[in-house]
């Protein structure tokens, strides 16, 4: 088995809508490996426009597959300034879940960081030794109940390790 690695050395640059138009996939692999920087437009231009000759559904996996891809801010604005007006790609309503889902996801992430984030601060402004098992199993703890008993025994700890009195190794309670 040998894997297929695709990177700016062996990925055409493809700037002709025609030739867009004929390998709409390998348009799409051109824009995630050359799409940045000032000549960014030329490669985006032509692959929005060949995405009007795929199917629908088609259409929407590559432009989200190129919009998550693309790195360079400058980039990012000029495909998310093309795909305004392409109404497919905002009202699929796989694509719309998908971003909620992400959304989500991050928002629980952040307030699973947030919480842990607390955890050590309260130690630190008790003025709290914090080992770096001690930060790793907090800043690693994906439970946000569990999160809040440490925040709430840090109040009281004389140690950072008292955080965890009553808590399994994995950092789930113990009954």
């Amino acid at each position: 088995m040998r894997p297929l690695v695709l990177s700016p050395d062996n990925v055409p640059v493809i700037t002709d809508e025609k030739e867009a138009a004929r390998d709409v996939a390998l348009a799409v692999f051109s824009a995630m490996t050359h799409g940045r920087g000032t000549g960014a437009a030329a490669i985006l231009e032509p692959l929005a426009a060949a995405l009007e000759t795929v199917e629908p559904e088609t259409a929407v996996v590559f432009a989200e597959l190129v919009e998550a891809c693309l790195v360079d801010a400058q980039a990012q604005e000029i495909w998310r300034n093309l795909m305004a007006p392409v109404n497919y790609f905002f009202k699929n309503p796989v694509a719309e879940k998908v971003r909620d889902e992400g959304r989500e996801e991050g928002r629980e992430e952040g307030r699973e960081e947030e919480r842990a984030a607390m955890v050590l601060r309260i130690l630190e402004w008790r003025g709290i030794a914090v080992s770096e098992a001690v930060r790793e199993r907090v800043t690693g703890c994906a439970d946000l109940g569990l999160l809040e008993t440490w925040a709430q025994r840090a109040v009281h700890a004389s140690a950072a390790e008292e955080l965890f009195v009553g808590s399994g190794p994995v950092g789930e309670a113990l009954t």
